[in-house]
C-alpha cells in the first residue's frame, strides 16, 4: 500500500524515549529504539492521542501558517465550531467571524454550514434498508482506525464527504459569485483543532481531492484572535450562514442527534471508540441504526490542537448552541441546501492491511504460531521496556525482525543470569548478601 502524507511527527531533540506515547497509540504504531520513539507510517492513524500524552511535548503536528493565505488572490476560513469554545466571555459567534476578517482573511465561512447540509442527507439514508449500524465517517481518525483495524466495516461508513469538506465546496462556489472570480483565485483554509484533518486534505479519504488548501491549528490562531477581540468594533458584525444544529456536532453525541436517529450510539476517546467498534464487529450492537465515534475525549473540543481544556470549550458552546438555537427559532431560520454540489464520496476507502503477518496464508499461519510461541515464554507484563507496547507486540516484533528476545529486560537478566552461573558459584546470590565471597 502506499504511504500517506502524516501531520503527527516526532520531535527527536525533545523525546527521552519515556514510552507514554508507546502504551496509548491506539493502533501500536509506535516503538522505541535507541532511546527514542519511531513512528510506524504505515499503522498511524493521526489521531494525535501521543501529542495529547507526550509529558515532553515531543510529538508534534505539522500545518500550515497563517501566512499561507497570502498565496492566494483571496483567502476564506472555515472555523472549527470548537473555535467558538475557545474564548471566555464569548456571547456571540459573530465576534470571532469578525476577528478572522480582522487578522487577514477576506471571507468566512461556518464549516456548521456543511454539518447543515450532511445532517439532512443522513436523514434521508437512515429511512432507507442498512447495513445496521452506519458509521459516521466525519471523524478522519476514526475512519483510519477502521481502515487498520476493522476492514470489514467499511461497508458501515457513511459514503458521503464530512462537514468540512461539504463547506468548503459551498465557500468556493459562494464567494467565486460573491467577489467574480475564477474558484482557483480562492484559498480555503479550515481552523482544525486536530492533526487528522490535516492528513486528511493531503491525502482524502473516500474522495479523490479535497476542497481544502490549507489547514490551521485552533492553537496558532488563538493568540492573533484574542487580540483582535479584545480591540473596540470599528465595523459591522458579519451575519452567521449556519444553524445551532451544525455547530452541536463539536461535541459528542453532536451529530447523532442532528440526524434524526431513534437508536443510536455516540462514543468519544479513541480507546472508547475501539471497544464500540469491537462489539459493532462482533455483531452485538444490531438494535443501532447509526454508530457516532470521535476520536477525542468529549468529542472535536477536546482535539490536542486547541488552546482551551475540552470540558470547558464544551460548556461555552452548549451556551452559545442554546442561545443560537433560540435565535433559529425565533425568526424561523430553515436548513441550509447543497446547492447543487456533489457531497458523495467518488471513491470507495481501501483497507490499510498492515496488520497482516504475511500475504501468504502458510507463512502468515507459520509466524502466528511462532509469536503465541515467543509471548508464552514472555513475562506477560506489558511494561513497554522493550520498546514494544505489549509482549504480544514484542513477540511479533522478534517474528517480523524488527527485535531480539534481549531486549525484554527480564530475558535479558535471564540470560546474565545463566551466563554467571556457568561462571562463577555466586549466581544468583543477591546484591548486598552475605554469602557473596569477596
Amino acid at each position: 500500500m502506499s504511504q500517506y502524507y502524516h501531520s503527527v511527527t516526532l520531535d527527536k531533540e525533545k523525546c527521552t524515549g519515556c514510552t507514554s506515547c508507546l502504551k496509548r497509540c491506539p493502533t501500536e504504531a509506535i516503538r522505541v529504539r535507541d532511546g527514542k520513539a519511531r513512528i510506524i507510517r504505515e499503522r498511524c492513524i493521526d489521531c494525535g492521542e501521543c501529542i495529547r500524552v507526550c509529558p515532553h511535548h515531543a510529538k508534534i503536528a505539522l500545518t500550515d501558517s497563517l501566512s499561507d493565505i497570502n498565496r492566494f488572490r483571496f483567502s476564506v476560513a472555515l472555523p472549527a465550531p470548537t473555535l467558538y469554545g475557545q474564548f471566555k466571555g464569548l456571547a456571540d459567534i459573530t465576534f470571532v467571524l469578525k476577528a478572522l476578517l480582522d487578522i487577514g482573511f477576506d471571507g468566512v465561512y461556518e464549516t456548521s454550514v456543511g454539518a447543515d447540509v450532511l445532517s439532512a442527507h443522513i436523514r434521508s439514508l437512515l429511512k432507507k434498508p442498512l447495513r445496521k449500524p452506519y458509521i459516521s465517517s466525519a471523524c478522519p481518525a476514526i475512519v483510519r482506525l477502521i481502515q487498520v483495524r476493522f476492514p470489514a466495516l467499511r461497508e458501515n461508513l457513511i459514503p458521503l464527504r464530512p462537514p468540512v469538506e461539504i463547506a468548503a465546496l459551498l465557500a468556493r462556489k459562494h464567494f467565486s459569485l460573491k467577489w467574480q472570480c475564477a474558484p482557483e483565485d480562492i484559498g480555503i483554509f479550515f481552523i482544525s483543532p486536530c492533526p487528522a484533518k490535516m492528513t486528511a486534505r493531503i491525502s482524502p479519504l473516500g474522495n479523490s481531492a479535497s476542497g481544502i488548501d490549507g489547514v490551521l491549528s485552533v492553537l496558532e490562531l488563538y493568540g492573533p484572535l484574542e487580540r483582535a477581540l479584545s480591540r473596540p468594533e470599528s465595523a459591522p458584525l458579519p451575519q452567521r450562514a449556519g444553524l445551532a444544529g451544525g455547530m452541536g456536532w463539536a461535541v459528542s453525541g453532536g451529530e447523532a442527534a442532528q440526524c434524526g436517529s431513534e437508536s443510536f450510539l455516540a462514543v468519544d476517546g479513541i480507546h472508547n471508540v475501539i471497544r464500540a467498534l469491537e462489539q459493532i464487529e462482533d455483531g452485538r450492537l444490531g438494535e443501532i441504526s447509526f454508530f457516532e465515534g470521535l476520536a477525542c475525549a468529549g468529542g472535536c473540543v477536546g482535539g490536542p490542537l486547541t488552546y482551551e481544556y475540552g470540558y470547558v470549550a464544551r460548556m461555552r458552546l452548549q451556551r452559545l448552541y442554546q442561545q443560537l438555537a433560540r435565535e433559529d427559532r425565533d425568526c424561523y431560520r430553515s436548513g441550509v441546501q447543497a446547492d447543487g454540489i456533489d457531497i458523495a464520496f467518488d471513491r470507495d476507502i481501501p483497507p490499510n492491511p498492515v496488520l497482516k503477518l504475511h500475504p501468504d496464508l502458510s507463512a502468515a499461519l507459520d509466524m502466528l504460531a511462532r509469536i503465541d510461541k515467543i509471548e508464552a515464554d514472555l513475562p506477560g507484563l506489558d511494561c513497554g521496556s522493550c520498546g514494544s507496547p505489549t509482549c504480544r507486540c514484542q513477540a511479533e516484533d522478534i517474528v517480523r525482525g524488527y527485535s531480539s528476545e534481549i531486549d525484554c529486560i527480564y530475558k535479558l537478566k535471564e540470560r546474565y543470569r545463566d551466563l554467571a552461573g556457568t561462571n562463577g558459584s555466586n549466581a544468583g546470590a543477591p546484591i548486598g548478601s552475605d554469602e557473596i565471597k569477596t
